[in-house]
């Protein structure tokens, strides 16, 4: 008789991988399970009552080992998804089957085997394959994806080698001296030799389309080069030095690299400075100091307790400031400011230290001091600093202050009651965050937010009042497992104005995919924005947008996927069909393979597209360098009678850093159908700076020209660009541009002169644009912009008749200069423009719904609504050059500017200057860079900090200014739920199946970037650093940091002291970090289903990875680390969090410190032997179960092994909580 296990989950999935068995016993369930089979059975309920719910069943061999997977009735139509599993002749598993649908079997296993998934999907291999290596360890030598064009065999796999260094390697060996002073290590410049032969790793992967990735690791498993090859002659090598701490102290980049071997091999300090990252730590490890190239240095100053206490930049720096956060008795972050004290860093860190407790605690109502214009329920003068200081945030956490501006206390909200500040009761607020206050940072007004709860602790309504004294007050009805039913905005931007409301109402299957989302303002009739129609992968296949009617939408449109689940179709532009928009994607498979050959690494080949207004099919075609920057674009428009073939070509080339060397640009012909080339670029660099560039076309549409210099303030900000007529550029302490002077020549003879002015609150959110412009006759006008939650008001007075007004046209077409527009007398009124949808936005000047047809990308291609005569019209068509300049198409078609039309190339608004605000930075689109360094530059070292999109704009998106993004898995996506069969490299992973489906209340990056609409935002935002000044004040009402919405979803800090390991996986830097203890706020629409998928797809892309057993040695070292450090640290009770290096003070802290394991370390007693038998109990479990590999299974037998013996008990206990902490935090 089988022994059944029957694994039940009720609630909300939570985030981190538990298992919870509740029954371990012989089943007698009712279920149709195959009784003459070994399974498991797991079901996670979707409503109250466990009637809506997800199911998963698991069936076993006879050796235990996973046979088959089954997602009970999960497809739309109610059918199975039936995922085999199959062995080869020595048990492993080279083959991963893609999910069957299949009719229902009411839980029994189902008749599928790969011959079945060949038939479904049409192809001879609907799989994915591994070669491994003919030895014990099983190595990953090749993966062969599903599809004929990326089978074994086809030439299109990824592959992997496994080496030792040569001599004819020359891997350069960087000596260096270190020493301390005060307390701070430094390091010597590096002279440089070279390592011998035998001493060094070498992993190499290889991926689909040829391109080359060579890593080199020492004896401790530290990456010394990561090396990509672009010719037998050239490389991209980028290097890591470690002191004698093993703490990361220098990265040199590629092209720093250059540079000292044409400097005979001699590292220069200038050479450091300008393109190299320099760490330094202080005696506790801890970074204290570091410097990015083209930046000047950063400091850091923390208490006894390791908590980040004051940062400060070069700009903060001369004038004498510093940015700090105080703690309540609970590490919390509490209050966030600057600290006006020249003292140095040492000084100032050796009074933290002679501070204690450094804490502030709550004091009663009255009793507080009025700082920047508030009062305050904490202490001032406890913590760090005691005086001197001006404040940005105040952070409240368990119980409402009692302050007389306070909202009304809702006692239900949609029918449910809030949870209340009454700690007697059995559920409260306790440990919860409550209230906020942000400072405006250019004035003392403050935004103040509110937080209220249902009595589950799921966040359900808040109240913001803004620092114009109007507020928005939200509400959400959520179901049993968060997903919102309805939302409720209420919104006025002053006191006295006219309550504006927003109903949201959204539908879901049983799966929870969304079905319908309607918008309500007002008491108008409410509008269908989206109704949702998904194939049996779950994939989206269709969606009707707009009307007020479900059977006559405005549009319906389609998309289609190809074999490894990538997008390849929006409408077929080749057959509109009464479709306004079609968009084609082709990756493996271009028309034009003598200008673009075939990508099969996801790069994208060509892109057709069609509109309806102009009726051309338009088609780019892209070529790559073996770094996979885009090097050529060609525009041609097949099938036209008289085609403007390379209208719109851009041509570059790069520096090895993927600085923008050369750019040339082509637009529409002066005369006949010869285009013109408009831009003619040789970029100037000093380090990664743009010094100059020089224009050699002689025409001043596209990029301007002017050869004038380019000056950049202390962090590596741009002050200034004369070629655009911009004299200069200021900046806050955040690095956000806060000012512009602008002096331009007019057409017409005299000068002009602009100003614009922004204001930010102090976390970082865009609260008003200002512009204003002196014609060279004519009076000034002024145009205010106000972004308050999402609604975006305007007011115009001044001004007159005048050609040369930069106000009515989208100034980004010619770059910023050559624009002639009719400025109007302005009305000296405030009017509300409009609010975000998913789908475009409701015109409330217009009165009226606007829809948007967006690629891939997010980019806005076209508007479109109804007219008042009930017809369809298009407000706004965008043609896009490949780093997002509009097409320069003459004065006679000219794309919209001003309120939604202004939000264009990813969705992001368009300024005057031509830049487009992307929140944490402006980007250029006519330059293809930034005029700031990336605020997170050291998750990508070996690219100059202003590059955009990896240098690939086709396939990879910034989405705030700080962090690329790919989009090969439709990071914007189509809007809605996706099936997440697929992981990042095509393959399929049974353990992506509880965690299907993702909607639109939890996508992490949303098609709606056009601003707030609840459905923005992620899945969670680590704040540490300089960040901390950001820190809580987005989690009420949809705020935002950097462009990034945070109204739907949960608020993740941490307090405490942030500790790290870095090591490397192929060309990519991951690190074991420790980031104190997590706090988290759960935001309104928040969908724990998303955010577990999102975790899913990074630890699916780990596992699949071609060098899988190679990274063991970065696991087993962290471990190691562990256990060489000591364990007395252990019981702090923290969390471990597995990420990217995203936080910039925390970039390079070395060692690594485990403080997480506190409870886990109580249980398993520290025991070598105890550890060792429990790893090799849970090695034979994880195997048996599918989750670990052979490989894997054996390293893990070798470390339970050494668990029994003292000599290696230290070795088996670091891997193995080393392990632990990587798969049960990633």
């Amino acid at each position: 008789m089988k022994n059944n296990i029957n694994i039940i989950h009720t609630g909300r999935l939570k985030m981190k991988k538990y298992v919870s068995v509740f029954a371990l016993a012989l089943s007698m369930s009712v279920f149709a399970q195959t009784t003459t089979e070994n399974y498991v059975y797991s079901k996670v309920s979707l409503s109250e009552d466990g009637s809506k719910k997800s199911e998963t069943i698991q069936y076993f061999d006879g050796l235990g080992r996973p046979k088959q997977t089954i997602q009970v009735k999960s497809t739309p139509l109610g059918q199975d998804i039936v995922m085999p599993v199959t062995y080869d002749q020595l048990g492993r598993q080279t083959r991963s089957i893609l999910p069957v649908p299949m009719p229902t079997s009411n839980l029994g296993i189902q008749n599928v085997s790969e011959a079945t998934a060949n038939t479904y999907y049409g192809v001879s291999n609907a799989y994915s394959e591994q070669k491994l290596e003919a030895s014990p360890l099983a190595r990953v030598l090749e993966t062969a994806s599903p599809g004929a064009e990326w089978a074994m065999n086809s030439g299109h796999t990824r592959k992997a080698a496994y080496e030792i260094n040569k001599n004819s390697d020359k891997v350069k060996k960087f000596s260096f001296t270190n020493s301390w002073v005060s307390a701070t290590t430094i390091s010597s410049v590096p002279t440089i030799s070279f390592y011998n032969e035998k001493v060094l790793v070498k992993n190499s992967g290889t991926d689909e389309d040829g391109n080359k990735i060579i890593e080199f690791t020492n004896g401790l498993g530290q990456t010394v080069l990561a090396r990509k090859v672009i010719s037998a002659t050239e490389n991209a090598d980028t290097y890591y030095l470690y002191n004698d701490y093993g703490q990361l102290i220098y990265v040199i980049s590629p092209k720093a690299e250059a540079q000292i071997t044409s400097n005979n091999n001699v590292v220069t300090q200038q050479i450091l400075d300008d393109l190299c990252y320099q760490y330094k730590y202080d005696n506790k490890g801890r970074l204290v100091e570091k410097k990015l190239p083209g930046k000047g240095w950063e400091y850091m100053v923390y208490d006894r307790q390791n908590r980040l206490v004051l940062t400060q930049d070069a700009n903060l720096r001369v004038n004498g400031k510093w940015i700090f956060t105080k703690y309540d008795d609970l590490s919390r972050p509490i209050y966030t400011g600057i600290l006006n004290a020249p003292a140095s860093r040492q000084a100032h860190a050796a009074a933290v230290e002679a501070n204690g407790s450094n804490r502030e605690v709550r004091i009663v109502y009255g009793s507080g001091g009025n700082y920047n214009g508030i009062e305050l329920l904490y202490t001032n003068s406890s913590g760090y600093p005691t005086a001197n200081f001006d404040l940005l945030s105040v952070n409240y956490y368990d119980n409402y202050p009692n302050y007389s501006f306070n909202p009304p206390f809702p006692s239900a909200i949609f029918g449910k009651p809030v949870l209340k500040d009454d700690f007697s009761g059995n559920v409260n607020t306790k440990a919860l965050p409550v209230m906020s206050f942000v400072k405006n940072i250019e004035d003392d007004n403050w935004t103040k937010n509110y937080n209220y709860y249902d009595t589950k602790g799921r966040a359900i309504g808040g109240y913001s009042i803004n620092h114009l004294g109007g507020y928005t007050k939200t509400e959400s009805d959520l179901d049993f497992t968060g997903v919102p039913l309805q939302t409720k905005a209420y919104h006025k931007r002053l006191n006295t104005d006219t309550e504006r409301v927003i109903t949201q109402t959204f539908t879901y299957d049983n799966q929870n995919r969304l079905l319908t989302h309607t918008h309500q303002v007002d008491s108008n009739t409410p509008e269908i924005l989206s109704q949702n129609k998904y194939n049996e992968l779950s994939q989206l296949q269709s969606k009707k947008v707009g009307g007020t009617s479900a059977a006559s939408p405005l549009q319906t449109i389609d998309y289609t996927y190809n074999i490894r689940g990538w997008l390849t179709r929006i409408n077929d532009p080749a057959n509109l069909n009464g479709k306004l928009f079609g968009y084609e994607i082709k990756y493996q498979n271009p028309v034009y393979t003598n200008i673009a050959s075939g990508k099969f690494n996801g790069n994208v080949a060509e892109i057709d597209w069609k509109n309806s207004s102009e009726n051309v099919l338009k088609r780019y075609s892209y070529s790559y360098d073996v770094l996979n920057r885009l090097k050529d674009a060609i525009y041609t428009e097949p099938n036209a009678t008289n085609p403007y073939n390379n209208n719109y070509n851009e041509n570059l080339t790069y520096d090895l850093n993927g600085n923008i060397a050369t750019l040339r640009r082509n637009a529409f012909p002066v005369s006949g159908n010869t285009s013109t080339l408009v831009d003619d670029l040789t970029y100037q660099y000093t380090g990664n700076r743009l010094d100059k560039v020089i224009e050699s076309s002689l025409n001043d549409t596209g990029y301007e020209g002017g050869n004038n210099p380019i000056t950049y303030d202390l962090n590596g900000n741009m002050k200034d660009m004369l070629d655009k007529g911009i004299q200069s550029i200021g900046y806050n302490y955040l690095n956000l541009s806060n000012n512009y002077t602008i002096y331009q020549t007019s057409p017409f003879g005299g000068t002009s002169s602009s100003a614009i002015n922004y204001l930010y609150r102090a976390d970082g959110t865009k609260l008003r644009k200002t512009f204003s412009s002196t014609p060279t006759r004519g009076s000034t006008s002024t145009n205010i912009t106000d972004y308050l939650d999402g609604f975006q008001y305007s007011y115009s007075e001044g001004g007159g008749i005048c050609l040369t007004c930069r106000t009515e046209n989208a100034y980004e077409q010619q770059a910023y200069k050559g624009i002639s527009g009719i400025g109007l007398p302005g009305q000296g009124e405030w009017n509300l423009d409009f609010v975000p949808t998913s789908e475009g936005a409701y015109s409330f000047a217009e009165n009226r719904y606007i829809y948007q047809y967006r690629d891939h990308l997010g980019n806005a291609r076209i508007s479109f609504a109804k007219n008042s005569e009930g017809a369809l019209e298009v407000t706004d068509t965008n043609n896009y050059y490949p780093f997002g300049l509009n097409h320069i198409s003459g004065m006679l078609n000219i794309s919209g500017f001003g309120g939604y039309y202004s939000y264009k190339y990813n969705g992001k608004e368009l300024q005057e200057t031509g830049m487009f605000d992307y929140g944490a930075r402006m980007y250029m689109p006519d330059l293809g860079r930034w005029g700031v360094i990336d605020p997170l530059a050291e998750a990508s070292r070996r690219f100059t900090p202003y590059h955009y999109g990896n240098n690939n704009p086709i396939r990879f998106t910034d989405p705030d200014g700080r962090l690329t993004i790919d989009n090969l898995q439709g990071g914007y996506s189509t809007g809605s739920a996706v099936a997440d069969f697929f992981n990042r490299n095509g393959l399929t992973d049974e353990r992506n199946m509880p965690l299907l489906y993702r909607n639109e209340g939890g996508a992490m990056i949303r098609t709606n970037a056009l601003g707030n609409d609840g459905q923005g935002g992620g899945g969670g935002i680590t704040f540490i650093g300089e960040e901390a000044i950001k820190m809580f004040n987005y989690f009420n009402n949809g705020g935002s940091m950097s462009g990034l919405s945070f109204g739907d979803t949960e608020l993740t800090w941490y307090t405490g002291t942030p500790t790290q390991n870095p090591y490397r996986m192929g060309d990519d830097i991951y690190s074991d970090i420790d980031l104190g203890v997590i706090h988290k706020a759960k935001i309104a629409n928040y969908n724990p289903i998303a955010y577990g998928e999102l975790v899913d797809r990074g630890f699916n892309w780990i596992q699949s990875h071609p060098r899988e057993v190679s990274a063991f040695a970065g696991i087993i070292q962290a471990g190691s680390t562990i256990a060489e450090k000591g364990l007395t640290n252990w019981n702090t009770p923290s969390n471990i969090a597995k990420s990217r290096i995203f936080a910039e003070t925390i970039s390079t802290r070395l060692p690594f410190s485990a403080k997480a394991l506190g409870n886990t370390s109580r249980v398993l007693g520290i025991a070598g032997k105890v550890v060792g038998a429990l790893g090799l109990m849970n090695t034979a479990y994880q195997y048996r179960q599918g989750n670990i590999s052979g490989t894997r299974a054996i390293v893990d037998g070798v470390m339970g092994v050494a668990g029994f013996f003292p000599a290696t008990a230290w070795v088996s206990l670091g891997y193995f909580a080393g392990m632990a902490i990587y798969e049960h935090y990633y």
